[in-house]
Parts: C-alpha cells; structure tokens; sequence
C-alpha cells in the first residue's frame, strides 16, 4: 500500500507540475485535505481553525508543486506535514506577537483621544433613522449601510439620480437634528 501510495505522489507531483491537469490537483486536494484537518485539530484544538489550515496548507502546497518546486516528489506526504508545521507555527508566532503588541500598546490605544468628537449613540441612531419617512429610510440604509451608489439606489427606487441626492442630503440633516448635532 505505501509503495502505491508513492507511486500515486509521485504521479500526481508530476501531473500537477505540468500545470493543465486539474483533476489530479483535485485528487491531491482530496487525498490531503482530511490528513491536514486532522493535523489542524490536533494541533489547534479549534475546528475553524482546522478548516482555515486546510485551506493555507493546500494553497502553499499547490503553488509550489505548480511551479515544480518539490525536488522529491516521492516525498509528497512529508512536504505537506512539514507545510503544516511551519504555517501552525507562524500562526503562533502572529498570536503570541499580537497578544504582545496588545499588551504594550493596548491601554494607549482603548484610552480616549484628547480632542475626540463624543461617542456615537448608536440606539439613539436606530431610533432617529427609524423616524425617519419610509423613502429617505431606504435612502439612508442603501447608500450608507448598503454601500450602494445614487444610480442603483434610484433604479430601485424609480426616481432620479438628482431626486435621490436630494432625499439624502434631507434625511442627514433631520438625522443630525435628531441627534442633537450642530450645523
């Protein structure tokens, strides 16, 4: 069985590295996707995190067996382990560096800044764009939660691009009214 599972490595390296047969990538990707999960739970203890190394460790993997980087490609199965030590390592070393990071610079960072407007009351918000008329509601919501621009927001609405800036430009200002924010 391992000698077939070499010959196996050794074929798909070589029909990954020729760069045009997906199907052998497929088959790669299924023959190691459960061996790296269960290296991932092992190692992390976290399921999402499991499926997150998955997905490094097969990329990483992929590109350099598409650029013909294993020199051994009989050795297919070590490379992914070793793929999968270094990334659960890296990904250690970015916790444990942000972990310090927070602890050195954290409480400069939570601590209010001198000069800062007031903090936005975000129920106070709600209750103001809920008062607002049910057009420039969806005016607001569309352009600023939706991200959607005054094209799209009139093409649903059927009216004009020019209409539409208008009704914005209205409901921000009965929204800073209601907020109690000056002009």
């Amino acid at each position: 069985m391992l000698v077939i599972m070499e010959l196996e490595a050794s074929e798909l390296v070589r029909r990954i590295a020729s760069g045009s047969d997906r199907d052998a990538e497929a088959e790669f990707c299924r023959m190691m996707g459960p061996r790296i999960r269960l290296y991932g739970l092992r190692h992390l203890r976290d399921s999402h995190g499991a499926d997150d190394l998955v997905q490094q460790v097969l990329i990483t993997t992929l590109q350099t067996l598409r650029a013909g980087g294993l020199r051994e490609p009989d050795k297919l199965a070590s490379f992914v382990l070793g793929t999968c030590r270094m990334t659960v390592l890296d990904q250690r070393r970015g916790l444990k560096r942000r972990q310090q990071l927070l602890d050195q610079f954290g409480v400069e960072m939570l601590a209010p800044v001198a000069g800062a407007g007031p903090r936005l009351d975000h129920d106070k918000l709600a209750n103001c764009v809920q008062g607002l008329k049910e057009r420039e509601r969806a005016v607001i919501v569309m352009s600023f939660y939706a991200e959607e621009t005054a094209a799209d927001v009139a093409r649903f609405l059927s009216v004009s691009e020019a209409n539409v800036r208008v009704i914005r430009h209205r409901a921000i200002h009965v929204l800073r009214d209601c907020m109690g924010v000056a002009r």
